[in-house]
């Protein structure tokens, strides 16, 4: 049962229209009205699940505006579901001011957790390495970006981005160009979609893969670039590491460091120390 005069955010699928909780769906047949980002979609959920419900369109281009007159309506004892067009609300889709105006005004704002793209693509990627940091869009231009990426290189820990299909090629391009093409990066397409795709490789080999085949640059995207292990292997060189996490992919350890050794001429206990980084920080390798 909702309680009047509350705000509940919750979580839609991202794409499976199975992956909606129970706890949503009961919500958003109990609350007096759904605000949501893109109501013409939001009417498409809502047929799905047999739900008729008053529609309020809440998106960035009016969110500060519509989050008084939502208020209103919860002082008025009303409760109210907050959707977006897929995933959680506020994470990087229109609802944090809405929230944020909410909390403010001393209104109750309860969360009902389901699918996100960010966590979702996390837990199929197979990093080892603790943390990550997410970022979401970066800027569409092009020097904005690469301005915004010399500020989150240096951070330790696994980057997460989304990305949309018409600037995949330019944004993996400068990845690879200010994070390092020896850094590994997941492409995350489509997610629990038709044409889901989860791939893994080398920031310098993102870009070739993506332009290989046109339909790998369809769909939404998140972008996991894995924390840099080149600090645990200082003494060698980009294409040192990016021959030697190559043979990785296709060898033991032991086989790949020797292989390395002699196509690279490169300290055999360097390449080890490096290999046994990359492992640790790759287990799906």
């Amino acid at each position: 049962m909702t309680q009047s005069g509350t705000l509940y955010v919750v979580a839609t699928p991202i794409g499976n229209l199975g992956d909606i909780t129970q706890r949503a769906i009961s919500t958003l047949q109990l609350v007096d009205a759904i605000a949501a980002e893109d109501t013409r979609h939001t009417v498409g959920l809502l047929r799905h699940l047999g739900i008729s419900k008053p529609l309020l369109a809440v998106h960035e281009h009016n969110e500060q505006q519509s989050a008084q007159g939502l208020i209103k309506r919860l002082q008025a004892g009303e409760s109210i579901a907050l959707v977006t067009d897929a995933g959680t609300p506020a994470v990087s889709d229109p609802g944090a001011l809405v929230v944020h105006a909410v909390r403010q005004a001393g209104l109750a704002v309860v969360p009902i957790p389901g699918v996100s793209a960010v966590i979702t693509a996390l837990s199929a990627a197979g990093i080892a390495q603790p943390g990550f940091y997410f970022e979401g869009f970066l800027p569409a231009s092009g020097s904005q970006r690469r301005k915004r990426l010399e500020i989150l290189k240096t951070l330790p820990t696994t980057l997460v981005f989304y990305e949309a299909p018409h600037r995949i090629v330019e944004c993996v391009t400068d990845l690879a160009a200010v994070l390092g093409g020896h850094r590994q990066l997941t492409l995350a397409r489509e997610l629990t979609k038709t044409f889901e795709t989860i791939h893994t490789c080398g920031l310098a080999e993102a870009v070739a893969w993506l332009q290989a085949d046109p339909n790998q640059q369809r769909g939404e995207f998140v972008l996991l670039v894995h924390a840099d292990v080149q600090e645990k292997a200082e003494g060698l060189d980009e294409e040192t590491l990016r021959i030697l996490q190559r043979l990785l992919q296709d060898l033991p350890l032991k086989q790949a460091v020797a292989l390395a050794t002699d196509i690279t001429g490169q300290k055999k206990n360097e390449l080890y120390e490096a290999a046994l980084a990359f492992k640790a920080a790759n287990t799906h390798e």
